[in-house]
């Protein structure tokens, strides 16, 4: 897997996850001592190369001239997150996605969940983004700390964790709840669902409550990947409230 970009490369040298760091000829001076101090540190190996052959290893002109190896990312067991969460002495806080297809979105949903506390990101196999550069990037890192799954039938996957004592919050535009009047100091799995079409009914029907964020501007929707920080931080901010 090959991701690209100063920052997001600058991200994985410093996180241990970079295999080969490769590096187009002409970059600044001070960008190369810089990327080459941080690959030696954590002893990388650094390939410069003309700048035509960086751009059809990562498909794009896009690169700023930097990119990086990194490990295939690889699909948690479904119990993981639950583990996490044993492990941690904490009450679960999952995110489940329904039809969450570009992996944009997917990257920065991962990547808010980590920063803010969830034990695990779950999609299904279908009408799902994968994993891929393009996730790992927009994740900064953040898909290599957080057990990511991918379950068969995500509905069923809920009934399960329910039967666990988890409960499933789903985020919805007409729902009555805000997310201070939901109780989030108890296990929980916040539901996301796609921009356009939001949970499929059977999803939305197996949530315990349905929640929205208020909003008083005149475009009356969020970005999911935007409602989902949003939600995780209420969550967040509800549980060190009550915990202190």
């Amino acid at each position: 897997m090959i991701i690209y970009g100063r920052q997001a490369v600058i991200e994985a040298l410093k996180e241990g996850q970079a295999r080969r760091l490769l590096l187009a000829h002409g970059l600044q001076p001070g960008t190369e001592r810089e990327l080459a101090r941080l690959a030696r540190q954590h002893q990388v190996p650094v390939v410069t190369l003309p700048r035509i052959e960086l751009d059809q290893a990562v498909k794009t002109t896009r690169h700023q001239g930097i990119a990086a190896e990194l490990p295939e990312l690889e699909f948690a067991e479904p119990d993981a997150p639950l583990a996490r969460a044993r492990q941690r002495g904490q009450k679960p806080f999952l995110v489940l996605l329904d039809q969450i297809t570009d992996p944009h979105n997917y990257g920065a949903i991962i990547r808010s969940a980590e920063v803010l506390g969830a034990h695990g990101v779950v999609t299904e196999e279908r009408r799902s983004a994968g994993l891929s550069a393009v996730v790992a990037k927009v994740s900064a890192g953040a898909s290599s700390h957080l057990p990511l799954v991918q379950v068969k039938n995500l509905p069923r996957y809920l009934d399960d964790i329910k039967r666990q004592g988890i409960w499933c919050y789903g985020a919805s535009g007409d729902a009555v709840s805000r997310p201070e009047e939901l109780d989030w100091d108890r296990p929980v799995a916040l539901v996301i669902g796609s921009e356009g079409m939001g949970m499929r009914r059977l999803v939305r029907d197996k949530c315990d409550e349905l929640v929205a964020i208020p909003m008083c501007g005149k475009i009356r929707a969020l970005n999911a990947s935007v409602a989902a920080g949003i939600l995780l931080y209420a969550g967040l901010n509800a549980r060190g409230a009550s915990s202190g």
